[in-house]
């Protein structure tokens, strides 16, 4: 069936997205590095706050059980920016090839509703998209099939008719399962070719 739509993920997809970009300056001890983001400033604690849980509430949280580490947890927080890593430009110019085409082009992805507005408001990237849905606000995150359902509701996408690409397999495996054509990003090289056996580009 003809692709009429794409839907992208953005962390790891159009803008590299690490913790360890932050922590990697405070923490100079490779171990203890690993150490801290496998034990302490996990994915599953921040996957609250792309839930919609405030990041000051997340922090309160994880500082109450770690207090040692109270001053790096608020890193998380107060410097978040730095977590954010250099744009993907190859995705992007992907993305305007794309739009130049006339293709309607959405994001879905996990993060934060408090962090979502000045990202949205720096990246030049986001004003590409037809429409984003962000899972802090909607309080739900990929792969939970809901947030699919309502990324196609609101915006009128056929799952059939519609590319979703993300970074984590997990995610496309959930589209995949609401009837979306998948692709599992590992880089712009492999998108294009998607891109071209779709005949998008």
């Amino acid at each position: 069936m003809r692709i009429t739509a794409v839907v992208f993920d953005i962390g790891n997809v159009l803008v590299r997205w690490d913790p360890r970009l932050l922590y990697s300056k405070l923490i100079p001890d490779a171990a203890e590095l690993d150490r801290f983001l496998t034990d302490i400033v996990t994915l599953e604690w921040h996957t609250h706050h792309d839930k919609g849980r405030p990041f000051a509430e997340g922090v309160r949280i994880l500082s109450e059980q770690h207090p040692d580490h109270a001053d790096l947890i608020r890193a998380f927080d107060e410097r978040w920016d730095e977590t954010i890593g250099p744009v993907i430009e190859g995705t992007v110019a992907l993305m305007e090839r794309l739009k130049a085409k006339g293709v309607p082009l959405y994001g879905l992805t996990n993060f934060s509703a408090e962090k979502w507005v000045a990202f949205a408001r720096d990246y030049a990237f986001v004003k590409l998209f037809d429409g984003v849905v962000v899972s802090g606000e909607e309080r739900l995150v990929k792969p939970d099939p809901a947030i699919f359902e309502r990324l196609a509701s609101r915006y009128g996408l056929t799952p059939a008719e519609t590319l979703f690409i993300d970074d984590r397999d997990e995610n496309v495996r959930a589209a995949e399962a609401l009837g979306f054509r998948g692709h599992v990003f590992t880089g712009p090289e492999g998108l294009e070719a998607t891109l071209a056996e779709t005949g998008l580009i």
